[in-house]
């Protein structure tokens, strides 16, 4: 298993007349390859379906019927290459959509909690067995 640490994580809501959008990101000494492999199956087990996939960037989207049109998120995961500074890659979480958020708790919000977790749970380190 790959190890993430969350350093902040940034829940920001922009609300000025403007779409949902909220942030996260991680750090990690992960190879490329096991990054977005990890990246990949998080997403499919939020049942996003993938748009776009390259070394440095996944897109990703939630499938259309369950919700309104405005609704329906969007997810990026931008992949920073490592540096000698950080020790390892950054990982940005973008998750937004062009619904208004006028309620803290919103679909948006939502879908960024599942990511969220969904992409710490596939990033967490394997229990020792005793």
């Amino acid at each position: 298993m790959i190890r993430v640490f969350v350093d902040v994580e940034l829940c920001e809501c922009i609300s000025v007349f403007s779409m949902a959008r909220y942030t996260n990101f991680f750090m990690t000494g992960a190879s490329s390859e096991e990054i977005n492999h990890a990246l990949v199956g998080a997403l499919a087990a939020c049942n996003l379906d993938l748009v776009y996939q390259d070394p440095v960037c996944i897109v990703a989207k939630e499938k259309a019927g369950k919700v309104p049109f405005a609704q329906l998120a969007t997810i990026e995961l931008l992949i920073s290459p490592p540096t000698v500074e950080s020790g390892g890659s950054k990982i940005d979480l973008v998750v937004k959509n062009e619904e208004l958020p006028l309620r803290m708790q919103n679909h948006c919000k939502e879908v960024f909690s599942q990511v969220n977790q969904a992409i710490t749970e596939a990033h967490a380190p394997s229990p020792v067995a005793s």
